[in-house]
């Protein structure tokens, strides 16, 4: 494979492993403001309602909007990667698997890494 052929792979995986988690994100955000009974009992349980559920919406939507962005990315990755760090310390401390939100925010790592790397090559 030559070097160009790698670079736009990289690009494209890239582009996934950022895009993907992202819209995961977004999508979360958006069943919070829905108020979608699976999601509010889920986040009740992890002693989230009312108001703090919505405080929650818009921090994610705001962090995933951020880092969606390639001119806010490197700002955006500080915030969603302290509101998924903090999902992972909620669901440890309610004995939930902390596979979800720890599956995304390596899969954002990886992508804004490879991107990085894409762009000093």
């Amino acid at each position: 494979m030559t070097a160009t052929r790698v670079s736009k792979v990289r690009n494209i995986v890239s582009n996934i492993l950022i895009f993907l988690p992202s819209i995961a994100l977004v999508g979360s955000s958006f069943a919070k403001f829905a108020h979608v009974p699976g999601i509010v009992a889920q986040m009740t349980a992890l002693g989230f309602d009312g108001p703090k559920l919505m405080i929650l919406a818009v921090l994610e939507l705001a962090s995933a909007a951020l880092f969606l962005v390639p001119k806010t990315r490197p700002f955006g990755l500080l915030p969603v990667s302290a509101y998924l760090g903090g999902a992972i310390a909620a669901q440890l401390g309610h004995g939930q698997p902390p596979a979800p939100p720890a599956v995304l925010l390596a899969l954002i790592w990886v992508g804004t890494w490879l991107k990085e790397e894409y762009k000093t090559m």
